[in-house]
């Protein structure tokens, strides 16, 4: 299991990036809490990971914080969410969000974010308020402020989010409305996905 990398940012195409690490460049998916939280390109970065290995893939995903890394470890472990599942759980809604609403049983957000219906999101709920139990009692578990860092605006950064926001499984169209909706000049592709994002949920 690879389980920690320390290395260079080389590449940035929201969800995925490279990280060089002595001269291998690994491919990681992440989720857009810890894409908001990435240095500039050609920075030094070190990456909590986690590792699916599938007949036909081994998958890297990587996460800016350990706890991120334990609350993909909590999804993936539910019935019913597999890894593109969680990335897109925890990229419409920070750590805080998602205990608010498995503490209040509130669905509602929930079944805003791709893949998720009512039953699911019903689901989900019930099956996270137990685990949570012992989250709510870690310190800062359910602190976890997400602040989106700086970018630098390049000129593919509407075609980087739009990107980002259909891999997480929104519609093309519902993707191109979203960043429509919030599109400024001179903004990263970063803070384009954050307030399309939250426009959504």
């Amino acid at each position: 299991m690879i389980g920690r990398l320390r290395g260079t940012l080389v590449e940035k195409h929201p969800p995925h990036l490279i990280l060089d690490v002595g001269g291998i460049g690994y491919e990681l998916e992440v989720p857009m809490s810890t894409l908001y939280r990435l240095p500039a390109v050609g920075e030094p970065l070190i990456l909590h990971t986690h590792l699916v290995v599938r007949e036909d893939a081994q998958l890297l995903y990587g996460f800016f914080e350990k706890r991120e890394r334990e609350l993909f470890r909590e999804l993936i472990r539910l019935n019913g969410v597999g890894p593109k599942l969680a990335l897109a759980l925890m990229s419409g809604l920070d750590v805080d969000e998602l205990v608010r609403c498995v503490q209040a049983q509130d669905s509602s957000v929930l079944v805003k974010v791709p893949g998720v219906g009512k039953k699911t999101a019903e689901r989900l709920l019930v099956e996270l308020k137990d685990r949570f139990k012992a989250w709510e009692t870690l310190p800062g578990m359910s602190t976890l402020v997400i602040e989106p860092r700086p970018g630098v605006a390049v000129s593919s950064a509407e075609t980087d989010a739009l990107g980002a926001l259909i891999s997480l499984g929104y519609k093309p169209q519902e993707a191109s409305r979203a960043v429509a909706a919030v599109l400024e000049e001179g903004l990263s592709s970063e803070e384009l996905i954050r307030r399309a994002l939250k426009g959504m949920v």
